[in-house]
């Protein structure tokens, strides 16, 4: 009984280093392409830590870059419930959309994203897009226009 409390006390210990680790490697073999690999990682790492918001987000790319588009939706899904106010999980997820022709859903993650950070040029942009893409030109001219006053790259 003693040595089990002792087990699981080290385990306990060990699983943030662990944790680390195995999300390092992850974040290394996303860079290097390798995103089979990268996606083993992060697996790894959830199953130490379910609520690891970056390894669902990091994840969410490697799935994406794999063509995986609904697994892509499920990791974004699942930081967005672990974190509502992140922006980034938003946009990347209507982007997902985006890339999939649903513009609308697209423009409501954008319409998230923007609500969380008003400020990002990024978000009006690629909500202009989506926009374009429904035939709402007045809208996605707003957005265009927005995007220009916050970043001149945009214009």
């Amino acid at each position: 009984m003693v040595g089990v409390k002792i087990e699981k006390a080290v385990k306990a210990t060990m699983a943030p280093s662990l944790a680390k680790e195995h999300f390092n490697r992850g974040f290394t073999y996303g860079k290097l392409g390798e995103y089979e690999k990268a996606i083993q990682e992060y697996d790894k790492v959830i199953q130490l830590n379910p609520a690891h918001t970056f390894a669902y987000f990091n994840r969410g790319h490697a799935y994406y870059s794999l063509g995986q588009h609904q697994r892509t939706i499920q990791d974004f899904d699942k930081v967005i419930q672990l974190n509502p106010k992140n922006e980034k999980a938003y946009s990347n997820r209507g982007y997902t959309y985006f890339r999939l022709g649903q513009y609308q859903r697209a423009i409501q993650d954008y319409d998230e994203a923007i609500q969380l950070d008003p400020n990002r040029a990024f978000f009006y942009d690629s909500r202009s897009i989506a926009y374009r893409k429904l035939g709402q030109d007045e809208k996605a001219d707003a957005d265009k226009a927005k995007a220009c006053s916050l970043d001149k790259q945009y214009c």
